[in-house]
């Protein structure tokens, strides 16, 4: 993320995926004016603030980290940054790239830094004495960034730069970021005047509370509502969930008993396994509940004050609504675009679940279950489906499934794919903020030169946000001298007991090559400024999509695919048991999503007057036969991607843009001569759609790579759905 956009993007900075910086202040260029002494790099006590030291061009002193520091380091942080950009705004010569673009690049050291730290309490370890300070200098770094955004002088002189001569004289990187930092003034309130600029700063403000309240909630229901089991509710559940509930309880304080933890991670296998169906049925609600149960931690009532915010913002600048506004600058261009995909392919999707449900009420009432299947059977019907149709135990799987060998993987794919080798880093020679955080470094196999560093930090803990993401601690640049990758993958799987491995689902191990897929796209990086670093939503998942399809590459499979006990490699016949049901339990997988998606378009199109959330969700699923046995991924009261900042606001649909590049290029894969490694392939893939990451516009990269636009039709085909007009004897 370069720096103007981590300044123009402070919400999704503040939600804490990460900051790039710059260690070096702007140099002093002939006909700029002298820079403020402050903003020149000088020594902090406050180690946030202190540029990365020791190896690797330095590393963030995660190991000296206090939060006492943090408030300190955020106000000092902020006010170096307004002197840079005081003098860029007031410098008396004339605008140039260099004197404004170039040092706009580089300002921002210390918050940069600050962020990077901020972003480790928010996501890996939040506590309550954090929240207290997020929760005040939410506001704060809102007005801050306004500053920024509503600075009338400093728009004038991006704005004469992007309009000047000088900019055909450019190269093709710099054409392009001077256009997206004049982009982002235009839309972010820039171009406003007198009463109106100033409620924009004001919303944002509002906004910025907001969001930290919503994801501040959603984290109190999840380590408040923690389901406990006896010994005796166990049936059905696998050992590897028993032991690992075991820990978690006893890391409760309650030894005795079995904890399900209020996260997905947890929540899904007992769905799956568990044949409690009055357990199951508690699990699911208290998961699905998340937010909406009626107490100090509800947000119904921050979702309308949020829809209703946003949507007086963008009528300031005159737009019809929030999508609108938000969809201009992405793939889709427009919320119609969006919705159309969606329609293209939700038919299929919930015509499949109705088949999915009946092969699973079919079961049932083989077994005299006597019940209606609900959506806490789902998943436990699903799993009784898979081994009846396909002789496919998701349990067995699981025993191939090891986190050490599955990242093993991982390293021989970036290997043959980008030419790096990972290579552990000693303990203790690069400090981390947790003892389950490793450290590698990243070489070219060739040449060794040093690409970066890679941390991961793999388990679930409390304090930890839910889910799994990729950030970065530093981004490659060369405008200033060359700065090398600081990547970080975090998940949240449950531990395997001491001295046992970590198994998980097959579908963890998907997510693994996915955030994976976002790590290698920091470090192939090659690109000149920070703001070529800023991604665009509806393309950004893409890359990290298609790495899943390395997992079920026979090269992956025969050699890292072993049993836990016996080091044996997965048999053949359960191979071809995975990828015979590769598309099965689809329809259930593509709705919970589009339900998702579709409703967040719904709610940033839809007059916010008009919005009482949770009638909202109700009325609008029927309205599009939603199945009942299934609900959305996530629902409203915890979308975080959607309502604690704008990151996924209005373009959540972005996976399912992603996703039709992703099955297209996976097509493109499958028929090259070297299959899923083929050289010619790989060196385009890494070439146009992973190291130039937005230093070119997104549709002209891919069609680089393919040599045209994606086409829909392959997405069907990936998950099994039938192409209108085209028979089964075509595929």
């Amino acid at each position: 993320m370069g720096k103007f956009k981590t300044s123009v993007t402070a919400l999704a900075v503040v939600a804490a995926l990460g900051a790039c910086s710059n260690q070096n202040a702007p140099d002093k260029t002939e006909g700029d004016s002298q820079m403020p002494a402050a903003t020149a790099q000088a020594e902090f006590d406050n180690v946030l603030l202190q540029e990365f030291d020791g190896p690797y061009g330095g590393v963030p002193a995660f190991e000296s980290m206090q939060l006492s520091d943090l408030k300190p380091a955020l106000e000092k942080a902020m006010a170096l940054n307004l002197e840079e950009i005081e003098a860029i705004a007031n410098n008396p010569a004339e605008p140039t790239f260099e004197n404004v673009i170039v040092a706009m690049e580089k300002a921002g050291d210390e918050l940069g830094r600050v962020f990077t730290y901020y972003g480790i309490w928010s996501s890996n370890k939040s506590s309550p004495e954090f929240r207290e300070i997020q929760a005040e200098m939410s506001p704060k770094l809102s007005a801050f960034f306004s500053k920024i955004t509503q600075n009338e002088k400093l728009f004038e002189r991006v704005k004469a730069v992007y309009e000047s001569d000088e900019l055909d004289s450019l190269t093709d990187e710099e054409q392009r970021i001077t256009w997206l930092i004049y982009n982002e003034f235009a839309h972010n309130g820039a171009t406003l005047e007198g009463e109106a600029k100033k409620r924009y700063a004001e919303i944002n403000q509002e906004l910025a509370s907001l969001y930290t309240k919503f994801s501040n909630n959603v984290l109190a229901d999840e380590e408040n509502y923690v389901t406990y089991i006896s010994e005796d509710q166990l049936d059905g559940l696998p050992d590897s969930f028993v032991k690992a509930a075991k820990s978690a309880a006893t890391e409760r304080g309650k030894p005795d008993m079995y904890a399900i933890t209020n996260t997905r991670s947890s929540m899904d296998p007992f769905l799956t396994y568990s044949t409690n169906r009055e357990l199951r049925e508690q699990v699911w609600r208290t998961y699905y509940n998340r937010g909406d149960n009626g107490d100090e931690y509800d947000n119904n009532e921050i979702i309308k004050q949020i829809l209703t915010l946003r949507d007086e913002r963008v009528e300031l600048l005159g737009y019809d609504n929030y999508a609108d506004w938000r969809l201009e600058t992405r793939m889709a261009k427009n919320p119609d675009n969006a919705m159309d995909l969606m329609m293209k392919v939700w038919p299929a999707a919930i015509a499949r679940v109705e088949q999915e449900v009946e092969d699973m009420q079919e079961i049932a009432n083989e077994e005299g279950a006597d019940i209606t299947i609900e959506p806490w059977d789902y998943r436990f019907y699903a799993e009784k489906v898979r081994q009846a149709k396909y002789d496919l135990n998701s349990n067995e799987v699981k025993e191939y499934l090891q986190l050490d060998k599955l990242r093993n993987a991982m390293f021989y794919v970036a290997g043959r794919l980008f030419n790096f080798d990972f290579t552990p880093v000693e303990e203790g020679k690069v400090p981390v903020f947790h003892p389950d955080v490793k450290v590698w470094e990243v070489t070219d196999k060739d040449t060794g030169e040093h690409i970066g560093l890679w941390y991961l930090d793999p388990f679930a803990r409390k304090g930890k946000r839910s889910g799994a993401w990729a950030t970065t601690y530093r981004s490659f640049t060369t405008f200033d001298g060359k700065e090398t990758v600081l990547a970080s993958n975090n998940s949240n799987f449950v531990e395997g007991p001491e001295g046992e491995p970590t198994l998980i689902s097959w579908d963890d191990a998907e997510t693994y090559f996915h955030e994976f897929g976002h790590a290698l796209h920091f470090l192939s990086a090659d690109v000149e400024y920070p703001t070529s670093h800023s991604g665009v939503r509806d393309y950004t998942e893409f890359q990290s999509q298609l790495l899943e399809r390395w997992l079920t590459t026979d090269e992956v499979i025969d050699n890292y695919l072993v049993h836990y006990e016996t080091g044996e490699p997965i048999p053949d016949e359960l191979v071809g048991k995975i990828k015979k049901a590769s598309t099965f339990n689809e329809g259930f997988k593509t709705t919970e999503y589009m339900a998702s998606a579709i409703m967040d378009l719904k709610y940033h199109t839809t007059d916010p007057e008009n919005i009482e959330p949770d009638t909202f969700e109700r009325e609008e699923l029927q309205k599009l036969d939603m199945p009942e046995e299934i609900v959305m991924r996530h629902r409203t009261p915890h979308f975080g991607h959607v309502f604690s900042g704008e990151g996924y606001a209005a373009a959540y649909y972005g996976y399912m843009w992603a996703e039709v590049l992703t099955a297209d290029a996976s097509e493109a894969f499958q028929n090259a001569p070297g299959g899923f490694y083929d050289e010619e392939l790989s060196e385009r893939l890494v070439k146009y759609l992973f190291s130039v990451r937005n230093a070119m516009d997104p549709a002209e990269a891919y069609r680089k790579f393919r040599g045209r636009d994606a086409k829909v039709d392959a997405l069907m085909r990936d998950r099994g759905f039938p192409v209108p007009g085209e028979s089964d004897s075509d595929n």
